[in-house]
């Protein structure tokens, strides 16, 4: 649960954007930071701990050979940019109209998340260079990524995108998509990346790709590995991950990256979600939730459509389904999402107060939660 300034309270479905899938405050989590505090926070050298949420990550993850830890996803996700520039020495990639991977300069083109709810098409500042090297394709059509391929022949560094979009709203992928992306990206020579930052960890023990079974280069996490404290990581084939210094020429390097508090936290909320049925429980609950809300909002004469995976979700007020941001902007109602959000807020309940953002359930939401949000829904639908 979150207060307000008021003393209001609400159920939590942001869940700090993602990294509280065991709750803002778990006990075990508090325990073993304060334990690790009286140890010392930061010491801007390597410890042990890294070593230890290294190998769970790489046990867990099926790209992940190795890993290096960040301070956020931003920062793993700008240097695993460089990393595959710097891996085919190549300028140009591809990243997906609607997809957010932190604010770095070359991924300000047609981002998702807070640049979408604002209708930002592209940010101040980025100098047209930098711009002029992020190429566009279509979520989920794989002839628009074909056709960037063939116009830009031995230029393309690479492939990012989220596999599964949680800043555009919640939108899935087809098998067909992912997998023609990983025998694209195999043909034409070029490191295909899963920005897995928000749903690592979440959606499965192994992430998107054991989901899907689809398994790319590199990898980028943060969220869930940090426990709630600020946290990132990128990782992938041993081959490409040892371009990066001191093992090759590709320089990375930060203060407060692998700190031990972030370390203890991501290790301690792993080994909570390694515990049997946590899948399984968050599978449970969020689909009790989507599908009590879309019924509820039926039952009420508005159109809506939506889903999720594990403790990840979301719906949009439009008939769907939803295959990709051009879609969402064009078909979902955000003024009946606006009127929605507020009208939910009021019953005590906090969703993300954006038509394009996902939201997420954690360990910690009760069925007893879940019912109350579902009654809260038809109250609000039924006066919106």
């Amino acid at each position: 649960y979150c207060w307000d300034v008021d003393g209001n309270k609400y159920i939590d479905y942001i869940g700090s954007w993602g990294p509280a899938i065991v709750g803002a405050a778990n006990d075990e989590v508090n325990a073993a930071l304060i334990k690790q505090i009286e140890k010392g926070t930061s010491f801007g050298a390597p410890s042990e701990l890294e070593n230890v949420l290294a190998k769970l990550v790489i046990d867990r993850v099926p790209s992940v050979e190795m890993v290096r830890f960040v301070s956020s996803g931003t920062e793993a996700c700008l240097s695993v940019l460089r990393l595959m520039r710097a891996y085919t020495k190549r300028e140009k990639i591809i990243k997906f109209v609607g997809c957010y991977h932190g604010h770095a300069d070359s991924f300000l083109v047609k981002a998702g998340s807070g640049v979408a709810t604002l209708g930002l098409p592209d940010s101040p500042g980025v100098p047209a260079s930098t711009a002029a090297a992020t190429l566009t394709a279509t979520y989920n059509d794989l002839e628009s990524v074909q056709a960037l391929f063939d116009a830009n022949k031995g230029e393309i560094a690479g492939v990012i995108l989220e596999p599964v979009v949680g800043n555009s709203g919640f939108i899935v992928p087809t098998k067909e998509f992912l997998q023609g992306l990983r025998d694209m990206c195999t043909a034409e020579g070029a490191v295909l990346c899963f920005d897995e930052v928000m749903t690592g960890f979440r959606i499965a023990r192994g992430c998107a790709q054991e989901y899907f079974g689809i398994t790319p280069d590199v990898t980028t996490m943060g969220k869930v590995i940090g426990g709630g404290l600020p946290v990132g990581a990128y990782g992938g084939k041993r081959e490409i991950m040892e371009m990066v210094a001191p093992a090759g020429p590709m320089y990375q390097a930060g203060t407060l990256s692998g700190n031990p508090l972030a370390m203890t936290a991501g290790i301690k909320t792993l080994e909570i979600l390694d515990r049997p049925g946590s899948y399984e429980y968050l599978d449970k609950v969020t689909n009790r939730l989507i599908n009590g809300i879309m019924d509820a909002a039926k039952e009420a004469g508005h159109t809506i459509c939506g889903g999720h995976i594990s403790g990840m979700f979301g719906f949009f007020f439009c008939e769907g389904p939803i295959m990709n941001f051009e879609q969402a902007a064009a078909q979902a109602d955000t003024t009946k999402f606006a009127k929605f959000h507020r009208a939910m807020l009021e019953e005590g309940v906090y969703l993300a107060p954006s038509q394009f953002e996902a939201g997420f359930t954690g360990l910690q939401h009760t069925e007893q939660d879940i019912e109350f949000t579902i009654a809260a829904a038809k109250r609000a639908f039924a006066r919106i």
